[in-house]
């Protein structure tokens, strides 16, 4: 059974950063990508980022390039997602969520199979 566990999350201000953590267990290899979403009261899901496990590539939303990277530790079965620079419009529920063989190209925020429960990122201004 995969279980995704997101953590990091908080309250920041406008400008700063944060480190938001997923651990997932019960993958049975690396042949996943994972993949950050994130959603707004009232807005619908965004998927921000993606990173291959097996190569490491990654993918980006065009509203977080340059301020958002995403990276893995495949030993411990975590990604990350560095947000820096944050606004407002950042204010979000953040998800992690892993597709089996899936890679980060074209649609890559499709067909995602487990999801975690969310972190809850508040920037204020």
């Amino acid at each position: 059974q995969v279980q995704m566990v997101e953590s990091g999350g908080g309250a920041v201000q406008a400008g700063g950063s944060l480190r938001l953590s997923c651990t997932a267990s019960g993958l049975t290899s690396d042949d996943y990508s994972m993949g950050w979403f994130r959603q707004a009261p009232g807005k619908e899901r965004e998927g921000v980022a993606c990173i291959r496990l097996r190569s490491g590539s990654t993918a980006y939303a065009d509203s977080v390039k340059g301020r958002f990277t995403v990276s893995r530790d495949n030993g411990k079965k975590t990604v990350y997602l560095q947000v820096n620079s944050l606004k407002s419009e950042d204010t979000a529920m953040y998800y992690c969520a892993a597709k089996p063989s899936g890679y980060c190209i074209g649609s890559w925020q499709r067909n995602y199979v487990y999801w975690g429960q969310g972190t809850q990122v508040t920037v204020s201004s």
